[in-house]
């Protein structure tokens, strides 16, 4: 069999052409464009499945050295560090806090479920945190990263593969799910938005695009993009040397870019704090440009056919990671939420970004409020929470439990 080995440099003009193309398929076939199915995604996953066929059929493998893609993803978790303003998060009052802690809540309950699984069926547990709040809450970018830091822990081969693969179902199922739910509330308690009309609800979604860093464009000048990169590789480099000082004073293992998103995060408030400009649509720009490669990269290296012998467990676990999301949802964040028409939408967006992404949140509350109405309470919370915050936290989160699953059986 022919081995094609591809250096860094190779590996990272090979993750932008497959996000180009991509970004062409996602612009063709519509029902992607539907499910938010990112375009690095995609295209890295063709790549993928082209690899496979070459591979298991004996014609050639493709490998490519990850340097380049450890950086990106790096990069990636500073500027998630950077979105987190505690500011930002008073403003938003009870109902952003609420979400927030709800979400809290869900992540250690996908986890948890995911390895209870995992055990049921004589695999090992450490995958189902891969296929729990990982790759559902976390998303394609946290499902990225973490795969390779599962199998560092003891995972076997597979799991970070099984992790992207739960992270693009959730994309899918969280799509699918939110819009029902929230309907069979709406019908139920019989209730209706309290905003009479469509400004209210073009007002909230203005909003909620400027809280997510959805802004397709902004005017800028090249000082803030040196002042932001330059932050970036301050909290980055601060913070690799912070997750080493927390890996020794605790004993737990702490990915560098643990310590990057803490630095990111005093930054960032520090600044605010002291009134000193903060580059903030520059630094998404940024995290946005990072994300793409870096997915693209991490999507064409999955190796799919160590998938074989999960199929089984993690089809069912992430049907069941479905019935336990719509019981949270319906039952638990409704009531929470207040059961008003708001708690309703909010259900729906909750479902899109705990199963896939803030942009799923957003398509599922916009097709409840095109039909039912405004709700400027949930466009405001929901992208915050899952914009902004949750994958703060649920980084953060999924270090403890991958801890907590090694101490436990391993």
């Amino acid at each position: 069999m022919m081995e094609i080995s591809l250096n860094m440099y190779h590996a990272v003009a090979l993750g932008a052409v497959l996000f180009w193309i991509g970004g062409v398929i996602t612009d063709k076939v519509s029902v992607l464009n539907r499910y938010c199915i990112p375009a690095p995604l995609v295209g890295g996953l063709l790549f993928s499945i082209i690899n496979c066929i070459l591979t298991v059929s004996g014609v050639a493998s493709i490998t490519f050295d990850g340097t380049l893609q450890t950086v990106f993803q790096n990069l990636f978790f500073t500027t998630v560090g950077f979105t987190v303003s505690i500011p930002a998060l008073l403003r938003g009052g009870k109902s952003v806090v609420l979400v927030l802690i709800l979400s809290i809540i869900m992540i250690p309950i996908q986890n948890a479920l995911g390895g209870g699984i995992m055990l049921a069926f004589g695999q090992d547990p450490l995958i189902g945190i891969g296929i729990g709040s990982t790759a559902l809450i976390g998303g394609p970018a946290t499902a990225a990263a973490y795969g390779p830091e599962l199998v560092k822990a003891g995972a076997p081969a597979g799991a970070d593969v099984a992790a992207l693969a739960a992270a693009t179902f959730g994309l899918v199922s969280g799509s699918l799910m939110g819009g029902p739910v929230a309907r069979s509330l709406i019908v139920k308690h019989n209730l209706r938005s309290t905003e009479g009309h469509a400004a209210a609800a073009k007002s909230a979604e203005t909003l909620a695009a400027d809280v997510a860093g959805e802004d397709e464009s902004f005017t800028s000048a090249s000082p803030r993009f040196v002042k932001g990169f330059m932050l970036l590789l301050a909290a980055l480099g601060i913070g690799a040397q912070i997750s080493v000082w927390l890996t020794d004073l605790t004993g737990l293992t702490f990915p560098s870019y643990i310590g990057a998103m803490l630095t990111a995060v005093v930054i960032r408030n520090v600044m605010i704090a002291v009134k000193v400009e903060y580059p903030d649509q520059e630094i998404d720009t940024m995290g946005t440009m990072f994300l793409s490669i870096f997915l693209a990269l991490a999507l064409s290296s999955l190796k799919l056919w160590e998938l074989v012998d999960l199929a089984l467990p993690m089809i069912i676990c992430l049907l069941l990671q479905c019935v336990v999301m719509v019981i949270f949802s319906y039952f638990v964040v409704f009531n929470v939420m207040g059961r008003d028409y708001e708690a309703a939408v909010m259900s729906a967006g909750f479902i899109g970004f705990a199963m896939g992404a803030t942009s799923n949140a957003m398509a599922n509350m916009q097709v409840v409020t095109k039909k039912y109405g405004p709700a400027p309470v949930a466009y405001f919370a929901i992208p915050m929470v899952g914009g902004m915050f949750i994958d703060f936290f649920n980084a953060v989160l999924i270090t403890f439990n991958i801890n907590l699953f090694v101490d436990m059986f391993h």
